[in-house]
């Protein structure tokens, strides 16, 4: 376990205490799952399933207690390691990037709709799972497609069995249920897995821009939130750099890109081809994701649909925008009788119950021959607004999120090279996050050297002016006291800057890292060690009394 001086002291010294009476030595490098992919289902299948070999949620062998014929030692061994972590965390091991997910790729709809949280909830959400005792900093990405919580954990093991549990909890699913469906990545491939995420990479639509603005929302929602923090902020919003990149430098937004589009397309897939202008369009929810699905439906050539939502306002806005288009509005009352006279329903609102029951559909007119027959529901919402029972009904066809997979089957060779072209820029900008977060390892040695510095600077200062006596001049005093800090900048400049590094090799960092620590012993900056290893001594002092 590495020990953060940094961490709040109340956690600090409760996670110490547990350290006293177990070993909690856990790999800053292993892995859940293996390195990058092109086809994001394939490796995420393998880290499901090397998640279920390794990692479990049971509680593994380095947290059995330790036996009492052997707590001296042992206590003394955790002394040590404590110390030595402490001393060496920035080289040997430090907190650790863990995302903890369930997707389209490993979970069905059913479970990621228990899972989703509401945006006005994340940061609750951040709250509370910064409240359990070995997570520093974290971020919820909650949309239809996925459930991914990210971490800063002073402990990956003991970090994934506590956010695990936390997941069951306020979802109801049975921890050995999510560990069938979850994934694990950790540092490197955590922070590769959600630069794919906001390229569109491991979308149902290769390049689906949407998840990009998700992405954003997670950032604009955790300003200010406590837990919120430097690595989980800086990783969220240098994520929002690589998908505008590769949406810029690469090809990947043709096409269907969203979810909405991919709905469209997929009825119109489904509808034979002389009705697709001539079908009988009804879009419910008239939010984001409804507005995409009028957008394409307008493009795709169908000019007459109804929309039903709360308020006419936002449909008023979108026939507005959609100049040509006849979008007739109607009130959520009639909603149903409008389902009677369509073709093809198009679902998107929040609301957390099913509008359409298999009640609702049975009775409803058939639909004629030349739009197949069937009425097509085509549900985009998480949670789903159409209920499971309604594919019951001999007249009906439902389809939810998890169908647009036939969308995405199209064109896989185009959509594997635009991969390749996005993995390159994406294994470049994983770099620079991590020679970032590395730079991040210097700045206390930074500000102790400096605030050493300014200390000797102010004593020197004071004894200088007060050998010149009361009656020099303010310009002498203010002369006198930009030559000494003009010296210490001097001075400091080397030392600073070899403490900075872009990180573009190892042997810069690694050189970087060398300097900071014998910096720390030439003006003994590490004075917060002994602190914490005394707080460690009467830690352990107290449960042997």
């Amino acid at each position: 376990m590495a020990v953060s001086t940094s961490f709040a002291g109340a956690k600090l010294e409760a996670l110490l205490l547990k350290s006293s009476s177990a070993n909690t030595t856990t790999s800053s490098s292993s892995r859940v799952s293996p390195t990058s992919s092109f086809c994001k289902p394939i490796r995420t299948r393998r880290a499901l399933m090397q998640s279920q070999r390794g990692v479990r949620c049971e509680v593994a062998a380095s947290d059995a207690p330790i036996q009492a014929d052997q707590a001296g030692g042992s206590n003394v061994s955790a002394l040590e390691q404590l110390k030595t972590s402490a001393a060496d965390r920035y080289t040997k091991e430090r907190s650790s990037i863990v995302v903890i997910g369930l997707s389209v790729h490993t979970a069905p709809v059913e479970m990621r709709e228990k899972l989703a949280i509401p945006e006005a909830e994340w940061p609750r959400a951040i709250g509370e799972l910064c409240g359990l005792n070995h997570i520093e900093e974290a971020a919820v990405l909650s949309t239809c497609n996925r459930m991914e919580i990210y971490v800063v954990a002073l402990s990956q093991h003991r970090g994934v069995k506590e956010v695990t549990e936390w997941m069951s909890k306020t979802s109801g699913i049975p921890v050995s249920e999510l560990c069938k469906h979850r994934f694990l990545l950790y540092n490197n491939d955590a922070t590769q897995h959600l630069f794919e995420v906001s390229a569109g990479l491991d979308s149902l639509v290769l390049g689906e821009g949407q998840i990009l603005a998700q992405v954003k929302q997670v950032v604009r929602v955790g300003q200010g939130v406590v837990g919120f923090g430097r690595n989980i902020s800086g990783l969220f919003k240098h994520a929002i750099t690589v998908g505008k990149r590769v949406r810029t430098e690469t090809n990947i937004a043709a096409g269907a890109v969203s979810v909405s589009s991919a709905a469209v397309e997929l009825a119109l897939m489904k509808l034979p081809e002389p009705s697709h202008t001539t079908a009988r369009m009804l879009v419910i929810g008239a939010g984001k994701m409804g507005k995409l699905v009028i957008k394409h439906l307008v493009a795709k050539g169908c000019t007459k649909m109804v929309v039903v939502n709360r308020s006419e306002e936002r449909v008023a806005a979108i026939r507005e925008e959609m100049n040509g288009a006849e979008i007739i509005y109607k009130p959520l009352t009639e909603m149903l009788t409008c389902a009677a006279e369509a073709d093809v329903v198009f679902t998107s609102t929040a609301s957390e119950t099913p509008l359409f029951l298999k009640e609702h559909v049975k009775d409803l007119p058939a639909v004629g021959q030349e739009a197949g027959g069937l009425r097509l529901f085509i549900d985009i919402s998480v949670p789903r607004n159409v209920g499971s029972c309604v594919a019951d009904v001999e007249t009906a066809r439902v389809y939810n999120v998890d169908d647009l997979k036939e969308v995405v089957a199209a064109n896989k060779e185009d959509r594997l090279r635009k991969a390749m072209e996005a993995q390159a820029i994406i294994a470049e900008e994983s770099k620079q996050f991590e020679a970032w977060r590395d730079s991040l390892e210097t700045v206390p040695t930074i500000k102790k050297l400096r605030a050493y510095a300014e200390r000797i600077r102010a004593a020197e200062l004071d004894k200088c002016l007060s050998k010149m006596g009361d009656d020099i001049s303010k310009k002498t005093r203010r002369a006198v006291d930009d030559l000494s800090r003009g010296i210490v900048n001097k001075l400091l400049h080397g030392p600073m800057q070899h403490l900075r590094c872009d990180g573009s090799d190892s042997r810069t960092l690694s050189e970087t890292l060398e300097n900071m620590h014998a910096l720390n012993r030439m003006f003994s900056l590490e004075t917060e060690i002994s602190v914490l290893e005394q707080k460690i001594r009467a830690k352990v002092e107290q449960t042997q009394k």
